[in-house]
């Protein structure tokens, strides 16, 4: 007891050096939070031949160093709960709002099931299955997922998962890049997700790999890429559907185009239930397809965790980046599961590494596989269904508001409208949100242009007619 005592003394005095801490530290005061004596921390300077610990930071600049951290005074644990629950409070909570918001991040039910399957100990595990021996159910599950994905997206192989579709998309870039030899231009449909193009643009500009050429904005769907090929056009990027709710034509003739000019076509995917109803990018001739899985593994959660979908043709799989589970057989003829591929720098020579991406996000992987397995083949497509009526009944009460025009001759679960001239959306948005209602992703928000009058559109399974009719008061109200 009296060790427990001396011990909870201990802790005790930590903290209240941690809470009583000036907001305003120089590098020396940030030790502290460590549990070093200053004798041992004297020792471990004297060892490493320096005299003070500003001296392990001589080699970054002086003007970029901060003299102070920024932070707010300290505060107790009961004034900290308070202050987020007053700041909470000021969000709009789309489980409780008519909700339409979309353009890359759905909101879509995922089964209660499913969180409480994900969680058993045959699944849920802390971090990578280095050990084949003790992570079965983790690597079976990478195995199904990576089955499912690979129909679903129509390719021969898909990976272990990314990061998210912007990251997913970067590295199928890269790759294009690679398997393209002297091509260094990529083509990018004005049709793709603002982010995916700044996530991939960061990447090129910073790796000098490649140069991005990026077609017009394509607020119509009528964009025409293939008199935009070139002999230096390494890849092709086009998203299905657009960021503007477009579902374009069938890409086979864009495809035919880009193998007859040595080009390989990537194709992106932000809503993967869209593939119930949509056909796939890979049966429509796509060499990569990359894609986003939140919306069938996990809630939007201000935008993250998310999951990227990577799949390719079987003739590119050794550029492919991530990883990949494989089945085998043991020394006793059983069926198991391994790592049958990684040719990210984690695991082999940076120089001959594919991805600079150590990880897979194994958690989502596993709730989006849990998830297609529940719902099945018949469910998928009546998933899509469902979402796609939806939209369509958005679209017929939303074209009743004076103003308002409608951009899209077709589209999955997702359109775009313009608004009145000179009506910012972005504004209108504001306004119908104090009403109680999210109306929409103003397309300023992703292209940057603050009066633009676009807005952008998105209905799911969660939406009802009350909703709709909620949706269209606001909208007349603001405008």
């Amino acid at each position: 007891m009296q060790n427990l005592s001396r011990a909870a003394h201990s802790q005790q005095s930590f903290f209240l050096r941690v809470y009583h801490s000036e907001s305003t530290l120089a590098a020396s005061d940030i030790l502290p939070y460590v549990a070093h004596t200053p004798e041992v921390r004297a020792q471990m300077l004297k060892t490493i031949g320096v005299k003070a610990i500003d001296d392990l930071f001589v080699d970054v600049p002086a003007h970029l160093r901060c003299e102070s951290t920024g932070l707010p005074p300290p505060q107790s644990e009961i004034e900290v709960e308070r202050n987020m629950k007053t700041m909470a409070a000021l969000n709009l909570d789309a489980s409780k709002a008519p909700f339409f918001c979309g353009a890359g991040c759905y909101r879509h039910k995922v089964p209660a099931a499913v969180d409480h399957t994900m969680q058993r100990s045959e699944w849920l595990t802390a971090y990578t299955p280095y050990q084949p021996e003790v992570s079965q159910g983790t690597l079976q599950a990478l195995f199904e997922y990576e089955t499912q994905v690979s129909r679903l997206l129509g390719t021969d192989f898909s990976n272990a998962s990314m990061y998210d579709g912007s990251t997913a998309c970067t590295e199928a870039i890269l790759m294009a890049l690679r398997l393209s030899g002297k091509k260094k231009n990529v083509l990018v449909s004005g049709g793709l997700h603002p982010h995916y193009k700044d996530t991939a643009r960061t990447y090129l500009r910073m790796s000098h790999y490649g140069n991005m050429v990026e077609a017009a904005r394509d607020v119509t769907g009528t964009e025409n890429l293939i008199s935009q090929l070139d002999a230096n056009t390494a890849a092709v990027v086009v998203q299905n559907p657009t960021v503007f709710g477009h579902p374009p034509s069938d890409m086979a003739p864009l495809a035919k185009a880009c193998k007859k000019n040595g080009t390989l076509l990537i194709g992106v995917v932000t809503e993967p239930v869209s593939l119930g109803m949509i056909k796939s990018p890979g049966e429509m001739g796509c060499d990569i397809v990359v894609g986003e899985g939140q919306s069938l593994a996990g809630p939007m959660s201000f935008g993250g965790p998310h999951l990227g979908l990577f799949g390719c043709k079987a003739k590119f799989l050794r550029q492919m980046p991530g990883r990949l589970v494989g089945q085998t057989r043991d020394s006793e003829g059983k069926r198991v599961f391994v790592l049958t591929l990684g040719t990210r720098e984690q695991h082999i020579r940076r120089e001959k590494a594919t991805s600079n991406i150590c990880t897979s996000s194994g958690v989502m992987a596993t709730s989006f596989s849990m998830h297609l397995s529940m719902l099945g083949e018949v469910g998928l497509q009546g998933l899509a269904r469902h979402n796609h009526a939806q939209a369509v009944a958005l679209a017929k009460a939303v074209k009743q508001v004076d103003g308002v025009k409608m951009l899209n001759k077709s589209f999955f679960n997702e359109f775009t409208v313009g608004l009145p001239g000179g009506v910012s959306a972005a504004k209108v948005v504001e306004k119908m949100a104090k009403r109680g209602v999210l109306g929409g992703v103003p397309a300023s928000r992703l292209f940057g242009k603050p009066d633009d009058n676009l807005l952008i559109m998105a209905a799911t399974e969660m939406n009802t007619p009350a909703d709709n009719k909620a949706l269209c008061a606001a909208l007349r109200a603001s405008l």
